[in-house]
């Protein structure tokens, strides 16, 4: 039992020795990031400040805890805001995403609409187009059969009038090379 006594005993003088030898040898705790970085420094800042404070001042433990309570409950409610507003920009999230699929289901539908109705007036324009000279031909027998029924009526034309034939003069008219009179 004295064995045991005296083991115990130079245990806890080892044990007081060790700590006042680690509590005597204390140094500022810094974090191991790059030390250019302006959040690092910004952090032990913060850290280095949170030990100088409570070592600076001559408090109680009963101060200190009050102090730290006072800071724990403005700290809970900043959480807790930061929590709900948190919560809010989630839920808006989702509803940006819903809104931005559908947007973009839309534009989709839109693009290819353009697309449909660029490809129906080029094909608009090409029969048009293709369909010009048949209409011109059309238009020069309406003109030649116009300038006959005037002349089976007894009506005078200008080119009549001045002695030329009619048949070319309702050629030029048709004719995209001539200027029209």
């Amino acid at each position: 039992m004295r064995t045991n006594m005296k083991l115990i005993l130079s245990l806890v003088v080892t044990m007081q020795i060790l700590l006042a030898a680690g509590c005597s040898d204390q140094k500022q705790a810094k974090v191991a990031v790059n030390p250019d970085d302006p959040l690092a420094k910004y952090w032990n800042e913060i850290i280095a400040k949170r030990f100088q404070e409570s070592a600076s001042k001559n408090t109680t433990a009963v101060e200190s805890a009050v102090e730290l309570s006072g800071k724990y409950a403005t700290l809970s409610e900043e959480a807790a805001t930061l929590r709900q507003k948190n919560q809010q920009l989630q839920e808006q999230t989702v509803t940006f995403e819903a809104q931005l699929r559908q947007t973009q289901k839309e534009l989709t539908e839109a693009n290819d609409l353009l697309i449909e109705m660029r490809m129906e007036l080029n094909n608009w324009k090409s029969n048009i187009l293709g369909f010009r000279e048949e209409m011109r031909d059309a238009e020069t027998a309406q003109l030649e059969a116009l300038l006959r029924i005037l002349k089976v009526l007894g009506g005078q034309t200008v080119e009549s009038a001045q002695g030329e034939n009619t048949s070319p003069a309702v050629a030029s008219l048709g004719s995209p090379a001539q200027p029209k009179p």
